[in-house]
């Protein structure tokens, strides 16, 4: 007889799954697939356009594991659907992509104030609503990178919604342009549960510039940068799962290692916290988290985070040699910075609003 599935605080986010070569590393997935399950958490999630990623979770999860021992969420975008219909084919395809049968958590991909018209316009609420009365999807709801005032209409205007999933980390609880705390805020006064994504955002929080390693380590000796990261947003109300995109068995075991024995923050880390925050406001890093939804459809086929993340290490760690290397790596076989023509598809795309165009211009500056 099945059991009822208990849902634990961190959830295993499939968008940068470890690689080998080209591919996903399915056996090294598996591993961490396995040691997700056994320390007793059951939240995967995944997403129509992460690439490979629903197959890798039908090939390291759906088909080794019961399915009443895990839940597993994915999402409907409409920025890459020529009309409604196809937006709509695209649970079809997640279904047959994963094997999954149903889909515990259903979103609509990357609400914000850009393209919350088309989700309208194509009716994608109703057709969720139908698909969970059909019993495809348990629940629903969506993700968003918009502004506070859209997200209070987007509530209000669609109550029976049963989750929002926010971008929530320490360094954009107050960026004016992600409003983490805002939103967080925003959701709570309307009831909704709240799903974490990029804790950690996009892994920089997992390095941040000496300055936060040295007062974390010197607040909590031995705990990793990311265990703060996950720990601020785990300790907040209403949380059903905190998100970590886990790329290796390493990360897999630091992360299950802050939620084994899980500590709120108190007092004292929010003080330490507070401190670094500060010190990454006053940081000449890009503030990008790699999810590479910029990439797809640049004419000139720059990997955009990639550059962004060379840059970064000369902006935020100092280290030009360590730059010009990685950067080397970024355009091999790709399109350079300074190859940019500024149509701003990128900037249409970007969920953190980065003014793509004019870091692009500081690249070439900083790397050629």
């Amino acid at each position: 007889m099945s059991t009822a599935v208990q849902h634990a605080p961190l959830g295993f986010g499939l968008m940068r799954l470890p690689q080998a070569g080209e591919q996903i590393d399915i056996e090294q997935t598996s591993r961490m697939v396995d040691a997700f399950l056994e320390a007793g958490f059951t939240y995967f999630d995944t997403a129509y356009v992460y690439n490979g990623s629903e197959d890798a979770a039908r090939r390291a999860l759906v088909e080794r594991h019961p399915r009443d021992r895990y839940t597993l969420a994915t999402k409907l975008n409409a920025r890459v659907a020529r009309d409604a219909q196809d937006a709509r084919s695209q649970l079809e395809q997640s279904l047959a992509r994963t094997g999954a049968g149903y889909f515990d958590y259903y979103l609509l991909h990357a609400l914000q104030d850009s393209n919350v018209r088309q989700y309208d316009a194509w009716g994608l609420w109703d057709f969720v609503r139908e698909q969970k009365a059909a019993g495809r999807i348990r629940r629903y709801g969506f993700s968003f990178h918009g502004t506070p005032a859209l997200l209070d209409r987007l509530l209000t205007e669609h109550p029976d919604v049963d989750f929002v999933q926010l971008q929530i980390n320490y360094a954009d609880w107050d960026n004016p342009e992600v409003t983490s705390g805002a939103n967080y805020e925003i959701a709570r006064r309307h009831g909704k549960p709240v799903v974490i994504m990029e804790p950690v955002k996009g892994g920089a929080l997992a390095a941040p510039p000496p300055q936060v390693r040295e007062l974390f380590e010197a607040a909590r000796p031995g705990a990793s940068c990311a265990s703060w990261a996950l720990r601020f947003a785990a300790s907040l109300d209403g949380v059903l799962a905190v998100l970590s995109g886990m790329s290796d068995t390493a990360q897999m075991q630091d992360n299950l290692a802050t939620f084994a024995h899980f500590a709120p923050m108190d007092q004292g880390d929010r003080a330490v916290i507070a401190q670094a925050q500060q010190i990454l406001a006053r940081s000449a890093a890009i503030p990008c988290t790699g999810c590479g939804y910029c990439v797809e459809g640049c004419p000139r086929q720059i990997f955009i985070p990639k550059v962004f993340a060379a840059a970064n290490k000369q902006l935020a760690q100092d280290d030009p040699a360590g730059a010009k290397e990685a950067y080397a790596r970024a355009i091999d076989g790709r399109g350079r910075a300074s190859d940019c023509i500024g149509c701003g598809q990128c900037e249409a795309a970007c969920p953190q609003h980065l003014p793509v165009i004019e870091w692009l211009r500081k690249c070439a500056d900083i790397l050629e």
